[in-house]
């Protein structure tokens, strides 16, 4: 009952943090988006507000809030600002991920502690290159004395220029198979850099550039994970249950903000069954968007990753992508004209929402590995 409580209060004043950061990065949100300027000041109230450490637990010096908690903040936070909470997502899950091997696999503790102890005492960025990597994995790792040489170019590292750590990996071919090794890339390293690569319609504030690894040495014993490449894994079987809930999180967010600006301007003007309709359709979608977030963060509840919560995880971020979109399309319905001006805020909005189509499992993907596993097929190499 205490540790149900203590959660609540965590959650509650998480919350709070959130909405009162919130107020301040929606006021730079339009400046952040129109001149393709990465969000650096919000970075750094993040770090004095503790959302950064958010994630780890209480007993290392963190906020300790789970994945319900954390998705809940990005949430809050996107509705603000949809780059701040995405690229704040890819740091969080790189947090979650760690957190959650030390409360539930005892033995992974000594390998996880420094890293959730640097993202506290440091307040360290962990960058992801899971967009430009996943299952297959990119880049070359050339064996050498006591480790590896790493060749790589990283694509969609979002927060790149406030980034400390990239968790990455790169392909090394040694015996003759492709083996993805997995290792952490301080981006301080001369062999790292940053590229200013990063110019979309949307989500602009992320400053999500490329990085570039040219001949970086990592030697044997820092590389904690090796896996066969091209097919799934235990680990991303982890990964990707607690990843997903939280990257979505920020989807539904810019979703639920649009619902409420399109109310806000739609309540003053005569109201007639065709806006009637369009809010009741708008709010349908939402509702279904909130639906299968809560399902995916049940899934990670259920402290037991495996190919069957992937399945669950991806349906649910499928659902998430189509009726986040759908909100916000219907919001611009319901606005009319007036929301293709830019000082409505739901346009960007609209451009925010669309990368909810491109993370893994991609909806045509997610729909082959949800299919064979209702058929009891293979899903090892469906990603």
């Amino acid at each position: 009952m205490n540790k149900l409580i203590d959660r609540a209060k965590t959650a509650a004043n998480l919350n709070e943090t959130a909405k009162t950061l919130a107020k301040t990065f929606a006021a730079r949100a339009a400046d952040h988006d129109e001149n393709d300027r990465f969000i650096d000041a919000n970075y750094a109230d993040l770090k004095s507000a503790g959302l950064i450490s958010a994630g780890v637990p209480v007993e290392l010096g963190g906020g300790g809030a789970d994945v319900r908690a954390l998705c809940d903040m990005l949430r809050i936070i996107a509705g603000a600002c949809g780059a701040t909470g995405l690229a704040l997502s890819m740091h969080t899950h790189q947090v979650a991920i760690p957190a959650w091997r030390w409360h539930h696999q005892d033995p992974a503790r000594p390998m996880v502690e420094p890293l959730l102890r640097r993202v506290v005492d440091e307040k360290i960025v962990l960058l992801s290159s899971g967009g430009s990597d996943w299952i297959g994995g990119s880049g070359t790792a050339e064996k050498v004395d006591g480790g590896y040489q790493i060749t790589a170019r990283k694509k969609f590292s979002s927060g790149a220029p406030a980034g400390d750590l990239l968790m990455t990996g790169a392909i090394s071919d040694d015996d003759g198979k492709k083996t993805v090794l997995h290792f952490g890339v301080p981006l301080a390293a001369p062999e790292v850099t940053v590229l200013d690569t990063w110019r979309t319609m949307g989500m602009r504030g992320t400053g999500s550039h490329d990085i570039t690894i040219d001949g970086l040495f990592i030697a044997d014993d820092k590389i904690p994970l090796k896996r066969a490449a091209g097919e799934w894994h235990p680990a991303f079987q982890m990964i990707a249950t607690i990843a997903f809930p939280l990257i979505y999180s920020v989807y539904l967010g810019i979703a639920e903000s649009a619902r409420e600006i399109a109310i806000d301007i739609a309540a003053k003007k005569p109201i007639c069954n065709r806006t009637q309709s369009i809010a009741g359709r708008m709010d349908t979608a939402l509702a279904a968007a909130r639906m299968a977030q809560t399902f995916m963060i049940e899934a990670v509840e259920r402290n037991a990753p495996s190919a069957e919560t992937i399945n669950d995880v991806m349906i649910g971020r499928h659902l998430v992508e189509e009726n986040a979109i759908r909100t916000v399309e219907l919001a611009m319905e319901l606005v009319g004209g007036a929301s293709f001006y830019r000082k409505t805020e739901l346009e960007r909005r609209f451009r925010d929402i669309q990368a909810a189509r491109y993370h893994p499992l991609q909806k045509e993907v997610q729909a082959e590995y949800a299919g064979a596993m209702a058929l009891g097929q293979p899903i090892d190499q469906i990603f």
